[in-house]
């Protein structure tokens, strides 16, 4: 097992940084190291920044229109990417749609549907999970009927993040209450501007405005949007989840993160404190064994072997690492931590207080966010339980 990169790879690493660094705005890489508010417009212009380079989709295929990179070379770009403080890309369109539409779309859904995220121009949102509907996804309880050449769709779907900027959304509905509950879902593509559809914001502790409700009421949807077939849609929900639970890990963001605790704990005057800075040591220690997992898998992949499938063991590691960098950034700012103040920090009153005070920082509101992350695209508890069979049988 080899886990340094070569030479290639390497050259390949400063084309991507030198491209990356040239090529993003400052004032959105200012945003992204402070943890400040990200518009849509900051989200979707670095977007189509790498849309116009052919990067968007850079897992894609050159069929497809991207890059054709191999895994390491995806491993690259993310990290320089991350590194370079770039927003995270949107994933429901580039990263998790898409690959389900290459995979079981027809070429008129290719042509269609897979420019629009290529480019950055169409933003795609998830309409997985319901109300009673989250790690249990098989019970999702939202209807499509086929009536001719259509299906009528009715339901709620929930905490759809970033729905409200969504002008497509992908929904797992149900067409069938026969044979297991898996059997019975379906696979839609939905445009979010039909009438019917009504999205509504879930206001978080902070005030924030990042997920939402979305009803769908008596709404008409083009039978040409099914992907692949009715009621095969759970199969390909398991593909996208793969893909989903792989991004939620995210190892380069926690390496810049980690940057960032230890420059708050500077600040804040609790670096010399000992047990504190072990506690970053510890972080730093899974931060590290979380990125040499990465690397063993993409070696197997460069030798041709086929990886363990370990998606939801990163998904765990990774998930739990995000819970722990910022749960120190709330602890080494104390009660600095607790005041979130927008408008003071969209006019840059953050980190310019007498001793390094992280006046206005989201750092609190940041924890309690990351709550999540153990929770969605599959909690912990259910991917411990995938790891075993996997690993033991």
């Amino acid at each position: 097992m080899d886990l340094a990169f070569t030479p290639e790879e390497q050259a390949f690493r400063e084309e991507i940084r030198t491209w990356v660094r040239a090529n993003l705005p400052q004032d959105i890489a200012h945003k992204v190291r402070n943890d400040l508010h990200l518009t849509r417009d900051d989200m979707q212009r670095w977007a189509k920044i790498l849309g116009s380079k052919g990067w968007l989709g850079y897992g894609w295929p050159t069929e497809f229109g991207g890059p054709g990179w191999t895994a390491v070379q995806k491993h690259l770009f993310e990290e320089e990417c991350a590194l370079a403080c770039t927003p995270r890309i949107v994933p429901f369109g580039p990263v998790m749609v898409a690959p389900v539409i290459m995979a079981y779309g027809t070429p008129e859904q290719h042509k269609r549907f897979l420019p629009g995220i290529a480019s950055g121009e169409v933003w795609w949102s998830q309409g997985y999970s319901e109300p009673g509907s989250g790690s249990d996804l098989a019970s999702v309880k939202t209807r499509a009927e086929r009536v001719g050449d259509k299906y009528i769709v009715n339901g709620q779907k929930t905490w759809t993040t970033l729905g409200q900027y969504g002008e497509w959304i992908f929904c797992l509905v149900r067409t069938s209450n026969e044979g297991k509950p898996q059997t019975g879902i379906s696979f839609l593509l939905v445009d979010m501007k039909s009438p019917g559809v009504t999205v509504r914001p879930i206001k978080l502790l902070d005030g924030g405005h990042e997920v939402n409700e979305v009803f769908f009421d008596n709404v008409e949807v083009p039978a040409d949007q099914l992907i692949g077939e009715e009621n095969k849609g759970w199969t390909y929900a398991k593909h996208l989840l793969s893909h989903e639970r792989t991004n939620i890990a995210d190892v380069n963001r926690a390496k810049r993160e980690l940057e960032r605790v230890k420059r708050i704990a500077k600040a804040e005057g609790v670096w010399e404190d000992q047990r504190f800075r072990d506690q970053i040591a510890l972080l730093e220690v899974d931060v590290i064994a979380l990125e040499m997992l990465v690397l063993r898998v993409l070696s197997a992949m460069k030798s041709g072997k086929n990886p363990l499938d370990i998606a939801g063991l990163l998904k765990i590691k990774g998930s739990e690492i995000q819970q722990r960098y910022s749960e120190l950034m709330m602890l080494a700012a104390g009660p600095y931590a607790l005041p979130y103040i927008q408008e003071a920090m969209e006019a840059g009153y953050q980190g310019d207080f007498p001793g390094g005070v992280l006046g206005n920082a989201p750092l609190a509101s940041t924890y309690f966010n990351m709550r999540k992350t153990t929770i969605y695209g599959g909690s912990n508890e259910v991917q411990r339980n995938i790891v075993a069979q996997t690993v033991l049988g």
